[in-house]
């Protein structure tokens, strides 16, 4: 397979090179990992990813996936494949051997501190994947680290034997649908004041992680995480955007998000990471008629319940409509070309 890819249209600031799928394996039922050989090695540090151009069906567009490991030029990813997907996962899952991709060079927004006295880890579902290369560094240099890795089902733990090689009993599995639930409290409460916590899972456990850390006094610089913004409290549904200064109502269709819609339409919003993380894409909610299911990581839990603002790139309403304010004041309309 070969892929057309216009990166205007995905996105302005990115440096998009060539790569090749080498080589690819199922770690779950739903779980695939990709190797992909990069046109040339770039340094790639521990919790780095790749920005990976995909189409969608609908628009080019990009993703964002957490590198497991990588040897020379070679990196490997792990991609979950999601019955709600807006197009990404599907279009990876699509992809074999020898098939041409465009990528941009490693990039490392959650970093390791290699100086903490004790490390927890904690992944959910396909959030393991930047685990195993932290897990890894970590093992390798003999560190104080202890691991927990909730799954929905025991068929569902990617690199499980790889984390079992690198930690031993120092990793802990909890298999959900046998009622294996992670004590947060007890196991933040366990840690030494000065230790660190890294995750990345669904937004639900972030919250609840937060939310304990924050009550037990620790400092909120140990504690460490990341997200792609894929999961919400609700289903996926379609829902109307009206932009009452310009008179514009937009359909937000179960597979794009609030912010393609608005640019399609002439909207211009401001965005970066679209991962719900920066908040550049924040809109002013004006009126609401429904749940919104916030999916950012950007606004504080007190701040999600006010619903005054949302993240665009991630965020959405569980269907009905919401009028809403861009903060850009430029033109009133801008479409892109």
């Amino acid at each position: 397979m070969s892929l057309h890819f216009d990166p205007a249209s995905a996105n302005r600031t990115h440096d998009w090179r060539p790569a090749q799928i080498v080589a690819q394996r199922d770690l779950t039922p739903t779980i695939r990992e990709l190797s992909i050989r990069l046109d040339k090695a770039a340094g790639c540090p521990v919790g780095s990813h790749l920005n990976i151009a995909v189409q969608t069906g609908v628009i080019d567009d990009f993703r964002s996936y957490s590198i497991v490991g990588h040897v020379g030029d070679t990196v490997r990813i792990a991609v979950k494949k999601l019955d709600d997907s807006r197009g990404g996962s599907a279009f990876m899952w699509t992809l074999q051997p020898g098939d041409a991709v465009k990528v941009t060079a490693p990039e490392c927004d959650f970093p390791l501190n290699e100086q903490a006295s004790h490390y927890l880890l904690l992944a959910g579902g396909v959030g393991v994947t930047p685990m195993v290369a932290m897990a890894e560094r970590l093992a390798r240099r003999g560190a104080s680290v202890k691991m927990l890795y909730a799954a929905r089902e025991a068929s569902e733990f990617a690199y499980q034997a790889e984390l079992s090689a690198l930690l031993g009993d120092r990793l802990r599995l909890h298999d959900a649908s046998a009622g294996q639930v992670i004590d947060l409290k007890a196991e933040i409460a366990a840690l030494p004041a000065d230790a660190e916590l890294y995750m990345c899972g669904p937004l639900g456990l972030m919250d609840a992680v937060k939310a304990h850390w924050a009550e037990q006094g620790r400092p909120a610089s140990n504690l460490r995480y990341e997200t792609f913004g894929s999961s919400g409290k609700f289903s996926v549904a379609p829902f109307v955007v009206h932009v009452p200064r310009m008179g514009i109502s937009v359909e937000v269709p179960e597979n794009r998000t609030m912010l393609d819609a608005l640019e399609e339409a002439g909207v211009a919003v401001l965005s970066e990471c679209r991962r719900g993380e920066c908040g550049l894409c924040a809109v002013e909610i004006i009126d609401l008629n429904g749940d919104i299911d916030h999916r950012d990581v950007f606004f504080s839990t007190h701040q999600h319940g006010e619903n005054k603002r949302m993240c665009a790139c991630v965020s959405r309403l569980a269907g009905g409509q919401v009028s809403i304010d861009p903060a850009f004041r430029g033109d009133d309309a801008f479409v892109f070309a």
